[in-house]
């Protein structure tokens, strides 16, 4: 069966600063990020015609082409796919602004969809430009006779965990408490009876709970 690869951009300065950093156009990759989009082309030779769609932040962009030069596949670069926006909250780095991020976040797991951040977007504002944009790729490409190709979506950490557990009705700790790393993914597919999980980062299924997340240094992963 076809598979829908939701693959988080290559490492940015933002990323080394822990700056968030979510307003288009964004930050670029870093050297090592550059490396990572390669590796993970490298990592899958036996990839059969992929179709690669990439947010329209820089980071993302830069990291599906990477990619794509690898395959020889083109990438697309759609709407709606861009990162939680923190309004208030962009450029700084500030441990209090963490907080504010990581608090909000926690809300919505725990099922507050209207809370918004500071001049920013609430998860039902994510879920309204994301999710569209999601069963338009699969209704066109994964079909469930697994005649359909793989697909493989760079866009942003926190978009991505948000979206994936949503689809999947992820355990709220697990989805908390398992970040991605940069150029991370989580592997879904799609049959008649709705989505599935086949792959969380480094995690297969069954998944397990977690009582306590932990933080991550890295917020927007």
């Amino acid at each position: 069966m076809s598979s829908l690869h939701l693959v988080r951009h290559g490492e940015t300065t933002s990323n080394v600063l822990q700056r968030l950093d979510t307003a288009l156009p964004g930050a670029g990759l870093t050297d090592f990020g550059a490396r990572q989009a390669a590796r993970y082309a490298l990592e899958r030779p036996d990839v059969a015609d992929p179709v690669l769609f990439s947010s329209q932040a820089l980071r993302a962009r830069q990291t599906a082409d990477l990619i794509g030069s690898v395959w020889e596949v083109q990438n697309q670069v759609l709407d709606g796919l861009h990162e939680v926006q923190v309004g208030d909250l962009e450029d700084q780095t500030s441990e209090d602004a963490h907080k504010v991020f990581s608090t909000t976040v926690r809300s919505w797991f725990a099922g507050d969809l209207g809370a918004r951040l500071p001049g920013g977007e609430s998860l039902n504002d994510v879920y309204e430009r994301f999710l569209p944009v999601i069963e338009d790729i699969a209704d066109r490409y994964l079909q469930a006779d697994d005649s359909g190709p793989d697909v493989h979506l760079v866009s942003h950490g926190a978009a991505i965990r948000l979206v994936a557990a949503r689809l999947v009705n992820m355990p709220t700790e697990f989805a908390l408490a398992h970040h991605l790393g940069n150029t991370g993914s989580i592997e879904l597919t799609r049959t008649t009876d709705g989505w599935t999980c086949l792959r969380w980062g480094s995690e297969l299924p069954p998944f397990r709970r977690d009582d306590e997340p932990e933080l991550a240094r890295d917020p927007m992963g």
